[in-house]
Order: C-alpha cells, then structure tokens, then sequence
C-alpha cells in the first residue's frame, strides 16, 4: 500500500501563499502607520507681526493711528 507523502500542487505554492500573507501584513502595518500620521492635520502657518498688529487693534490696544504708524514701519 502506498501512502502520498502530501507533497502535492497545495504543498508546492504554499510558500506563495505565505509570502502573500506577510506582504499584506506588512502592507497592513505601513497604511495604519501613515493615518495616524496625516490625523495630526498641517501644521499650522506662523502668525506674523502684521498679523499680531491686527489682533491689537481688533482687541482696542492700539488705536487707528498707532496702527497705521506701525504698519507702516513694519512694511519698510
């Protein structure tokens, strides 16, 4: 009687199979690890001294004439 050694077609592409599997796991890993990373959103744009300047006088700190006279000095 002779019994099969179970080396057949499933046992030959197995390794494809396998490969396949952690090609996917590893594929898996980099896409979790690149939204984690974008869900910080950009980063925020620098305020600038013209931008400080406005604040102030949207706030009351300054008066019309002080900011145009500080504008003024930042624009050179």
């Amino acid at each position: 009687m002779m019994f099969e050694s179970g080396c057949g077609w499933g046992m030959g592409f197995g390794w494809i199979f396998m490969a396949l599997f952690w090609v996917l796991v590893v594929l898996g890993v980099v896409f979790v690890v690149q939204t984690a990373a974008r869900r910080g959103g950009p980063p925020e744009k620098a305020e600038t001294a013209l931008d400080i300047l406005r604040k102030r006088y949207a706030k009351g700190e300054i008066t019309k004439e002080e900011f145009e006279k500080m504008k003024d000095d930042l624009d050179g």
